[in-house]
């Protein structure tokens, strides 16, 4: 019922008040889009021929670019939302995270750094912040591939439009994507002299100023030159620091060159520039009004922080803090109250800078077009990677990512047949290095807590935080002695726990992993007019792709070895190997280990594909269109750039346990593969558009194989290749073993199955007055039997809560609606009166599933009111976001490290793991004047 209410309370604001005037998402034509109009006597802006005469045109016909032609939306025979210039300015959008506002089968989230954003349609995105992992969802901007999502977030300046491609993309040219893909296109250089200039002033002291300047150098040559700058206070606030966190402070600037020295021939040069440095990104503790697990486990003991939960009694008996002083903000999650450690910084750097040329060129007959271009993204990225203010875990200033990208694009279209086929083909390469730098090291507390960790949970009697190994001086009297409860072995493992107190302030100085891609591909992407009134549209590509690895390790915790020398002979004893194999994990944790410098990797994986798409498409009158699709995709597979992923080839052997070992170099490389993902999807659809009213419906399924997923399950992060099993596994997926759950591997099938429908509507009753209403129903599930490999071996016990659930950030509803009224006010000044609400439904937010990292459904409402001349010389708006103070969670995570005992029971998986959350922001408002001339 909750779930209906909420869905009523934005369905019946969008069909009674709601959206932005849908502005023209392409108000201009470039030469080669002309030409192709007169060449292939269609209009593409889907004028008749009246309309043409008189010189107008309908206001809710948006020209997008979603089949590599300039074509009217209602023609596109496949799902595509359109994100105007106007919308993208009234809901407030400043980068792609906003869009979720208005597109329901997006969503965007942030989790540890803005570099780790990540895409998700129809429930179906890249999950987890591993960069060896590429975008689900390929984002482009200016016709340029950006090599992950997160390097496209970012402030862009005057933005002309988005398109919101969703299901596999490929032939049409550009990088392949297996769930979707975002167009972004910039406003371009004009060759009539204007611009605008903005000012935006908002709470946590916002400030945003923006400007743009275009016109003619000569008859053949404009420009355009774009600038912004950014500031904000922090979110968060650190209660034992004083400072703010989730700032921002950033700059962007772009040059342009539009050159055309003929109605044949138009050449795009663009150059950009910005810079980030910011505090990212804080989270919180999860509590009960942040997680659902009371309602989805236990109302009483929800299995997350509470004062005298063992963790909680650790870590405030280790910093000598009280509850309230070590958690802030419990049950109160949403003041934003946190405690971090004081010598450690969440300070973040991004240099992101390129340059692209485009160029479009007639070459009567057959129309050219080239994309050249170059990218740079560097980011480094500090943090108190535990969340907290004991120094467990931290990222120091060096760690970090740098993308170097160049790629060419090269596309031919025309015509033959007589007009009976509309062809394209092209060719597309990339080549990419990917440089990562890790810093990560245990804090000057992490071997104290480490030691209370293992004595609180097996000998609580002889706790005490202020000694070294975390036992009182009883403790290690009785321990060591032969008659006491460990026997001879008493006194190695005393000292084992003493030598585990000194594991401090050690780590990575750096590990260097360095990724080289080659990509080639060629692509064709035809329309065949069977008749006046019905298309076939048949597309191939064919994608090459090599990536080389070089890893590296310069790592100073000397103490793992040492633990591994005086412990391992322990493993052999029963009554022994539990408390010798957690010292020695705890010392070793996620790999660190000193033993790493002498280990070089290098290795190499190539990958042939190809994809297609089949559509069919029908138009029984001329204002509604009736299509069906067939589409293959592909994501390339990679390596997990991380080395808490290595295994020993014995699995009787586990690492961090058992050493690691130099001979094993070719080993270590090849488990940080993961396979290609693989998509096959189905889709069908109509598109109905008159005079004032638009309605697109389309209903699909996708089956993923080899769906790549990351996950980090508070000790090392994990990458399996998610397939299905046609036969029960007996419910080997869902225990604790990782060697149960084997699937023969001529009965694997998809992992992943996306079914559902998508509705968009756009209506404009009266003059000054539009609507706009969507909403997606996806159920995104892993199949009922899981396995990790397209060879059928067992999935991960991590990954136990998947089986049969649905994905991750995937709610089954989304429902998006908007007004806007912009009346005459008399005289010469216009008025604005815009609100906008999207509804998710409830989504587990923790790619494992865990219960404590569910998220109840929530609206978010944005609203803007304004005023302004009708010749838009000044414009004064009142805006607010999350005008509700909607409170949600983008992504729940296990505390890193932060359990006592990792034993799971029913409710509890994570055994007595805490959990903490990235949050979404809170409610922003402000005022913005605003010049265009």
């Amino acid at each position: 019922m909750m779930r209906l209410r909420l869905l009523s309370c934005v369905a019946v604001p969008a069909l009674s008040f709601a959206l932005a005037a849908p502005a023209f998402a392409q108000d201009t034509q470039t030469p080669a889009d002309a030409a192709a109009q007169n060449q292939s006597g269609q209009n593409q802006n889907g004028q008749n021929q009246a309309e043409q005469n008189t010189g107008t045109r309908d206001p809710n016909e948006i020209v997008v670019t979603a089949q590599g032609r300039a074509q009217v939306l209602a023609d596109v025979p496949l799902a595509v939302s359109a994100v105007t210039a106007t919308q993208l300015e009234r809901t407030g959008a400043n980068d792609i995270r906003a869009l979720n506002q208005v597109a329901p089968s997006l969503l965007v989230s942030s989790t540890g750094s803005d570099a780790n954003t990540s895409a998700r349609i129809r429930g179906v995105g890249t999950v987890g912040d591993n960069p060896g992992l590429e975008s689900s969802v390929a984002t482009f901007i200016d016709g340029v591939y950006r090599s992950r999502t997160g390097l496209g977030l970012n402030d862009l300046g005057e933005i002309e439009r988005i398109e919101v491609l969703r299901g596999p993309q490929g032939t049409l040219g550009g990088r392949n994507a297996s769930a979707g893909m975002l167009s972004v296109t910039t406003k371009g250089p004009e060759f009539t002299f204007g611009g605008m200039a903005e000012a935006t002033y908002g709470n946590y002291d916002a400030w945003r100023l923006q400007g743009a300047v275009t016109g003619p150098l000569t008859e053949q040559l404009a420009f355009r030159l774009d600038g912004l700058y950014s500031k904000r206070d922090g979110f968060y606030h650190d209660v034992n620091t004083g400072r703010d966190i989730n700032n921002r402070d950033r700059y962007l600037v772009r040059g342009q060159l539009l050159f055309q020295p003929s109605s044949d021939l138009s050449v795009r040069l663009i150059g950009d520039y910005s810079y980030r440095k910011e505090d990212c990104c804080a989270a919180v503790y999860a509590t009960a009004d942040v997680s659902q697990a009371n309602a989805y486990v236990s109302p009483t003991n929800p299995g997350l922080i509470a004062p005298g939960t063992p963790v909680a009694t650790v870590l405030t008996g280790i910093t000598g803090t009280t509850f309230a002083q070590y958690f802030p903000g419990y049950n109160d999650a949403y003041s934003r109250r946190i405690a971090t450690s004081a010598n450690r910084s969440y300070t973040g750097k991004t240099k992101d800078w390129g340059f692209s040329a485009e160029v479009n060129w007639n070459l009567g007959g057959v129309e050219l077009t080239s994309i050249t271009a170059y990218r740079d993204y560097d980011n480094t990225q500090a943090a108190d990677a535990d969340y907290g203010l004991a120094d467990i875990l931290y990222f120091g200033p060096k760690s970090g990512r740098q993308f170097k990208t160049f790629t060419q694009e090269l596309r031919f279209h025309g015509e033959a047949l007589g007009g009976k086929l509309d062809w394209l083909v092209g060719g597309y390469y990339a080549h990419e290095d990917l440089d990562t730098k890790s810093e990560l090291k245990f804090g000057n507390d992490y071997g104290r807590f480490a030691a209370c960790r293992v004595v609180y949970g097996s000998f609580s009697a002889f706790y005490n935080p202020n000694n070294v190994g975390c036992l009182s001086p009883t403790g290690v009297a009785v321990l060591s002695n032969t008659l006491g409860p460990l026997g001879a072995a008493g006194s190695a493992m005393v000292q084992g726990l003493q030598r585990l107190d000194t594991v401090r302030n050690v780590g990575d100085d750096t590990a260097n992993f360095d990724q080289t891609s080659s990509n080639f591909a060629f692509f064709t992407h035809n329309i065949f007019h069977v008749t006046s009134k019905v298309d076939l549209t048949v597309g191939l590509r064919y994608t090459n792709e090599t990536k080389k690895l070089n890893a590296n390790f310069n790592n100073t915790n000397t103490i793992c070895p040492v633990q591994q020398a005086n412990l391992l002979p322990y493993m052999g004893v029963a009554a022994l190997a539990p408390l010798a194999g957690g010292i020695i994990t705890l010392s070793c944790q996620g790999g660190s280990s000193s033993a790493l410098n002498g280990l070089t990797l290098n290795d190499q994986r190539k990958e042939n594909k190809f994809t297609g798409t089949a559509i069919l498409s029908w138009k029984p009158v001329d204002n509604i269109l009736l299509y069906g699709s067939y589409s293959r995709g592909y994501k390339a597979g990679g390596f997990n750039l991380d080395r808490s992923a290595f295994k020993n080839p014995n699995p009787a052997q586990p690492l961090p346990i058992f050493p690691i070992s130099l001979a094993n170099a070719g080993y270590y490389a090849d488990v940080l593969q993961f396979e290609e993902e693989t998509v096959t999807a189905y889709e069908a659809g109509m598109k109905l558009s008159t005079r004032g009213f638009n309605l697109n419906v389309a209903g699909f399924r996708q089956e993923f194989s080899n769906f790549q997923l990351n996950t980090f399950n508070g000790t090392v992060y994990l990458v399996q290749n998610i397939n299905g099993c046609k036969i029960s596994l007996g419910g080997g997926d869902r225990d604790l073993s990782a060697t149960t759950g084997a699937c023969p591997s001529n009965q694997i099938k998809p992992g992943v199955v996306s079914t559902g429908f998508e509705v968009e509507m756009a209506m404009s009753p009266v003059r000054d007055l539009n609507f706009n209403f969507g909403v997606t129903y996806a159920k995104t599930k892993y199949a009922n039997n899981l396995v990790g490999s397209s060879s059928g071996a067992p999935l991960d016990p991590a990954l136990r809560l998947l089986p049969g659930q649905l994905l991750s950030n995937a709610p089954e509803w989304v429902v998006t609606s908007s007004a806007g009224w912009t009346p005459s006010l008399g005289g010469s000044l216009r008025g604005l009166l815009y609100v906008d609400a999207r509804l998710a439904d409830r989504y587990n937010t923790g790619s494992d599933l865990f219960p404590q990292k569910e998220q109840q459904s929530f609206v978010v409402v944005n609203g803007r009111i304004g005023i302004s001349g009708n010749d838009q010389l000044w414009a004064l708006e009142l805006w607010v976001q999350n005008a509700t103070k909607a409170n949600y969670m983008q992504v729940g995570f296990s505390s890193p490290f932060q359990a006592v005992s990792t034993t799971p029971t029913t409710g509890y998986p994570g055994g007595s793991q805490i959990f903490s959350a990235y949050l979404a922001e809170p409610r922003t408002y402000g005022i913005t004047l605003r010049s265009r001339f």
